[in-house]
């Protein structure tokens, strides 16, 4: 499980970047949130794979898929709470 944590935490760098470009328009978030965003998504998403039983020898593209839709998830409720929270 350690290196499937510390694989999920650097997957979750990348997969951060790719929630945006799923994205249509533009996020109005940071990239370190991106980021962060990204690692969740990724540590929650390995947790859904282990407990799905999908990871056999530590990788998984339904684990990924996992991982990508829940950081553009993730993505786009920051990014539509902060245009709320923005005044005009």
């Amino acid at each position: 499980m350690g290196i499937s944590f510390l694989s999920a935490i650097i997957v979750g760098l990348i997969i951060g970047a790719l929630a945006r470009l799923v994205l249509p328009g533009k996020q109005k978030i940071g990239i370190i949130m991106t980021i962060l965003v990204g690692i969740v998504a990724a540590l929650i998403g390995l947790a859904i794979g282990a407990a799905l039983n999908l990871t056999d020898d530590g990788f998984s593209w339904i684990t990924l898929a996992i991982q990508v839709v829940l950081a553009a998830i993730g993505v786009s409720i920051l990014a539509g709470s902060s245009r709320r929270s923005v005044r005009r």
